[in-house]
């Protein structure tokens, strides 16, 4: 009994430090978080060998988006990865995705992409406001500034990006991009993003100022 108790403690602890680590991250101002949605991405996965740049992160975010007649807008590069930004026809923000270096995978982003995103994530718009944000920009800034100072001082945010849900914003330091967190635009909960690692750089999309 004891040996077999000791094959299941990794796991039992595995799975305490996976909810754990979910709680930790996430700052929630409200505390209604939706539904299944029926447009979700999750799942999709698209691998095209290692990519070592960000101009062949950008070729594999934007082969991935084609699939939803999407295209690619900022290019970010992390020591864990890249990441991507996917936008619209009319240049709004559908949702963000992630691509190992490595293998080249291309996948939903963790966290808000996956689970506040009203269009292309698992929490589908409600019927009474089709997703339209209660909290507007200027709402996530002071919110994201809030939550900055309580658990990263002498981090403040930059402007939000709006996607479906919730809106995404870079972390500054000086002035300088640190990492990014989300803000619900129903809810006003705060989900950092955690995996990137160390910002080393970006690419914008052309017409951006």
């Amino acid at each position: 009994m004891n040996r077999l108790r000791g094959r299941w403690l990794p796991l039992t602890v595995l799975i305490g430090a996976v909810a754990a680590l979910i709680a930790s991250v996430v700052w929630v101002a409200g505390s209604d978080f939706g539904r299944p949605g029926s447009r979700a991405m999750t799942g999709a996965l698209s691998r095209d060998g290692p990519v070592r740049n960000l101009a062949e992160a950008e070729g594999a975010a934007g082969r991935f988006a084609d699939r939803w007649d999407l295209h690619v807008g900022e290019v970010m590069q992390f020591s864990n990865g890249y990441y991507a930004e996917l936008l619209d026809r009319g240049g709004k923000g559908a949702t963000e995705v992630l691509i190992d270096p490595g293998s080249g995978t291309v996948h939903l982003e963790f966290g808000p992409a996956m689970m506040w995103n009203t269009s292309y994530g698992m929490m589908p718009a409600r019927p009474q406001n089709d997703g339209a944000p209660v909290l507007g920009p200027d709402r996530a800034v002071r919110i994201a500034d809030q939550w900055l100072r309580e658990h990263r001082p002498g981090l403040h945010a930059a402007e939000p990006e709006a996607f479906p849900g919730y809106y995404t914003l870079h972390t500054l330091r000086d002035g300088h991009i640190t990492g990014m967190l989300s803000v619900n635009s129903q809810t006003g909960a705060v989900w950092y993003h955690t995996w990137h690692g160390r910002f080393l750089q970006m690419r914008e999309q052309p017409d951006k100022t």
